[in-house]
């Protein structure tokens, strides 16, 4: 559900980054993210790509991994400096795959080496450096949001981004990248479908907020949300909406294609704190839409509303509707 109407700064970053729940095995991950930091710096880019792709798969094998065991995370940052195969044969056995909205499907050591070196390259000019806004972990899938800082000719942007991985094993890893391209190139890229429709489907105030979405009720949405509950879109900062007023203009604007926006779940990743949910989006009021690929992630409040729902897409409203 991508969004173009200006709003306020977003908030102070909520919610807790993955060092706050990884435990032993976590700490030995940040150890590692931290030295290929340090490499990167010494190279002049902040690399801002792998350390939270890290972050993202140490906390999703937590469950499926023994404490103590030597840290493949740290074996594949050597393998990837070194550029030894043999390197990567050790750390990851099995299969490695990336879905990144730029470069698509990335399968296997040699093609998953040449992918980070493109986007150490693209990213270094860009002076790019991250933080993590929050950390979603359940059933053995992370999911890693972040904010990217760009400097694109003397231009100050922030970029939303989020990093889903999946261990089905302790050999093999799976990362989904969600963003909007939007902040970086000024273009909407249509993102065909990752996943395929899953039999999951959120509950409590996330599952009444996707029914009220789906039916065009800019009342009933507005009843999930705390009274300082706010909406942050793709495209960065700018594009958040905030307490009521703000989010029933926003949610009448979105709604004014002749009915609601129609998401297609396909997986759901719960810590009964922050809820993401892939989607495919299939309908945008009257207008059918081409399956497009997104994530959401919803974060309930004390109350057991929503505080914040923050979404990851690269979604093109039907003209005239955005």
């Amino acid at each position: 559900m991508g969004h173009e109407l200006a709003a306020q700064q977003t908030p102070a970053v909520l919610g807790t980054g993955p060092s706050r729940r990884s435990g032993g095995a976590g700490m030995m991950m940040l150890a590692a993210a931290k030295t290929a930091d340090s490499r990167a710096e010494e190279r002049g880019v902040a690399m801002p790509w792998f350390p939270d792709f890290v972050s993202a798969v140490e906390l999703a094998r937590q469950q499926t991994r023994a404490a103590g065991r030597a840290d493949p995370v740290a074996q594949y940052f050597a393998a990837l400096d070194k550029g030894d195969a043999r390197l990567l044969e050790d750390a990851w056995p099995g299969e490695v795959v990336v879905y990144d909205p730029r470069a698509g499907e990335v399968r296997g050591h040699r093609q998953l080496s040449r992918f980070v070196s493109r986007n150490l390259s693209w990213l270094a000019g860009l002076h790019a450096r991250t933080e993590t806004v929050a950390g979603t972990v359940a059933g053995g899938r992370a999911v890693v949001e972040l904010l990217a800082h760009l400097d694109r000719d003397g231009q100050q942007l922030v970029w939303p981004v989020a990093v889903v991985a999946e261990s089905p094993d302790d050999l093999s890893v799976v990362f989904r990248t969600y963003c909007s391209q939007w902040p970086v190139d000024g273009r909407r890229h249509l993102r065909p479908p990752v996943l395929g429709p899953g039999p999951a489907h959120p509950g409590d105030v996330v599952g009444r907020y996707q029914d009220a979405l789906a039916a065009g009720d800019t009342e009933a949405v507005l009843s999930t949300f705390a009274p300082n509950g706010y909406f942050r879109g793709p495209f960065g900062p700018h594009d958040a909406y905030h307490g009521t007023a703000e989010l029933r203009s926003f949610y009448a604007k979105c709604f004014s294609a002749g009915g609601g926006i129609g998401l297609q779940p396909c997986a759901v990743t719960d810590d009964g704190v922050r809820c993401a949910l892939e989607y495919n989006c299939v309908r945008w009021g009257r207008h059918d839409l081409p399956p497009q690929a997104g994530l959401g992630v919803y974060e309930r409040g004390p109350d057991g509303l929503l505080a914040a729902a923050r979404v990851y897409d690269d979604i093109d409203p039907p003209a005239g509707d955005s």
